[in-house]
């Protein structure tokens, strides 16, 4: 067995990345972080601020900054990383890495737009279509995702099965975790526990 420092999980807004990371990191005994969040507590700078004050592409920066500095730690964590962490190259390298396992939780467009609010960290919403928008961020990150992946979960089928789909999802990540030997069979018996 070889335990992978982090876990990173990559997808869209509303694929369940802070939820579902919150249920990994509990199950695998890691802190979670939130990308976002972390780069708030950083910066002391919300998502929001930062695109109004420096642009998308100051934001990116700071992004990229941030998601090299949680790889770097020694500490093993899990990460709820921002939907748009693989348009840069350097950070589809840090993804791809050796330290890393990328778990990309995929939901097609339509779907994941009809489950996500405008809220203050997604300022991608102002005054945008959710469905168009969804169509375009799936049409330019999709293939990203992929090439950083090392493992694809579907989140769709979960909630369409009712009860707990987020503890379904983590369920299938920790899953695909033990089957890649980076994690002791023995935090499946955490699965119990919810």
């Amino acid at each position: 067995m070889r335990e992978v420092p982090h876990v990173v999980l990559v997808g869209l807004m509303g694929s369940g990345k802070t939820t579902v990371g919150k249920k990994v990191a509990k199950v695998l005994g890691r802190r979670f972080v939130d990308a976002d969040v972390e780069l708030e507590v950083r910066t002391g700078r919300s998502v929001a601020d930062w695109f109004t004050a420096a642009g998308e592409d100051g934001f990116r920066d700071a992004e990229r900054d941030l998601l090299a500095a949680l790889v770097a730690d020694p500490e093993p964590i899990v990460v709820g990383a921002g939907g748009g962490v693989v348009l840069r190259p350097e950070n589809r390298r840090l993804l791809a890495g050796p330290d890393v396992t990328t778990i990309y939780l995929h939901g097609e467009p339509g779907f994941l737009a009809s489950r996500v609010q405008q809220k203050p960290h997604r300022p991608l919403l102002d005054g945008q279509d959710p469905k168009e928008l969804f169509a375009r961020m799936y049409e330019d990150r999709d293939a990203l995702y992929r090439e950083v992946a090392d493992v694809v979960i579907e989140v769709r089928p979960h909630h369409e099965a009712g009860v707990k789909p987020k503890w379904r999802i983590a369920e299938s990540v920790v899953e695909a975790i033990v089957e890649r030997g980076e994690a002791p069979p023995a935090v499946l018996d955490g699965l119990e526990v919810r």
